[in-house]
């Protein structure tokens, strides 16, 4: 009987244990969670804040999940180093657990600068975990004068989580602007309009350099006083355990469309990994929701001795922001279509005859039909791509190909 060890416990864990038990309804599965809570959607946590959802309901799957899948979980424990060659782990308490095949989903941690002075600032957060956003709601309350460190994704939602909450709610980033990972200056706009119509401050091309209690001591000069720090400055996968057995890494942990290492019985999944990007035709890290669950489910049909691949990964963001709604996917590369106005955008990027990449702000409907096309790379000259380019619909697909995704010519 195989023993399956999966190192972590969020969504990719989750498709790897549901890869496993689709192929091997009887080996022996543990889960080693560093958190105290069964897998939960990471992305909710700023609703939470909002009062929009409770623990119970971002709880990824049913509380007999585990059960249903005869796992083991081990909560509260860390792997500190995988033996590849006796074949076991070794957890930060001594104990050894023997394993036949391994799947690292060791995601990622935040990324904290070297500020000088921030020893000295005693309400200082993150906000990647749920026990990071119990923390946070604790030290709030509708007096809190708080500062967030980064405008990207993790800070804005921050923000719009903690906005009624507050008495006020700075945000600085280095970038000069807003989401500066995937958006563009002229998208920025846009969003940064938005969010300081909600009462959201910023400070863009700018950011703390030094800490003193609770007075900012910033790049331009300016000082900012706040009662309550968070520190959204961004990620790095966690790398580590196969970096330190000499597994190849980069940004991430390199898997290939299988899933596998190149470590023999170790594989990997989710935002610690760094796989293919179709879009780009070169391997990124993808720190993707969508993208982990179906890295895990490889991995674990693969480590059941199953045989799947998951070769259509590229990036995708599907944010929104007090009502605001962003989706954005793929490499911005060749040429451009554009739509604009004052609140909504379209870009549409195409090269070599291929939809590459997309950018919508404000009017997201069907963009999951731009998303197809360019996961399966469809040709656009097989499309009515001048009617796509005004609205995505499946009319502009030959009734065959509509067949084949939509199982109707309807």
């Amino acid at each position: 009987m195989k023993q399956y060890i999966i190192i972590g416990n969020g969504v990719a864990a989750a498709g790897c244990i549901e890869g496993i038990r689709s192929i091997d309804k009887d080996g022996k599965i543990t889960v080693i969670s560093e958190e105290n809570h069964p897998v939960y959607c990471r992305p909710l946590i700023s609703y939470y804040l909002e009062n929009k959802t409770d623990p119970e309901r971002m709880n990824y799957r049913s509380a007999d999940f585990y059960d249903k899948m005869n796992c083991d979980v081990f909560y509260g424990k860390k792997v500190i180093r995988i033996d590849a060659y006796s074949k076991k782990i070794v957890l930060d308490d001594d104990t050894k657990l023997p394993y036949t095949e391994i799947c690292v989903a060791t995601g990622s941690s935040p990324f904290v600068p070297p500020i000088e002075g921030l020893d000295t600032v005693e309400k200082k957060f993150g906000f990647m975990t749920l026990d990071d956003t119990f923390a946070l709601e604790k030290a709030i309350d509708k007096d809190s004068n708080v500062l967030i460190v980064g405008a990207g994704l993790i800070g804005l939602k921050c923000a719009e989580g903690l906005h009624d909450r507050v008495e006020s709610i700075t945000v600085c980033d280095l970038a000069d602007r807003v989401l500066s990972s995937i958006l563009d200056t002229d998208c920025a706009t846009i969003v940064q309009r938005h969010l300081e119509a909600n009462g959201i401050r910023f400070l863009l091309g700018d950011t703390a350099v030094r800490f003193d209690n609770n007075f900012a001591q910033m790049k331009s000069g300016k000082t900012v006083e706040f009662d309550t720090l968070v520190l959204a400055v961004g990620v790095r996968a966690n790398t580590t355990l196969v970096k330190d057995i000499g597994g190849e890494v980069n940004r991430g942990i390199l898997v290939n469309d299988r899933m596998e290492t190149s470590l023999e019985s170790i594989y990997a999944a989710g935002d610690c990994t760094e796989g293919n990007d179709i879009s780009l035709g070169q391997k990124r890290v993808l720190a993707l929701l969508p993208n982990a669950y179906m890295q895990g489910h490889t991995a674990g049909v693969n480590m059941a001795g199953g045989n799947e691949v998951f070769g259509k990964a590229i990036p995708m963001n599907s944010i929104g922001f007090f009502d605001l709604h962003i989706m954005t996917a793929g490499t911005y590369v060749g040429e451009m279509y554009e739509e604009k106005s004052d609140s909504t955008l379209k870009r549409l990027f195409t090269k070599d005859g291929l939809l590459k990449g997309f950018i919508l702000i404000g009017k997201t409907e069907r963009a999951g039909i731009y998303t197809s096309l360019i996961r399966e790379r469809t040709p656009l000259d097989t499309i009515d791509f001048d009617t796509m380019k005004k609205i995505a619909t499946s009319i502009a697909f030959s009734p065959e190909n509509r067949r084949k995704k939509f199982g109707s010519v309807v």
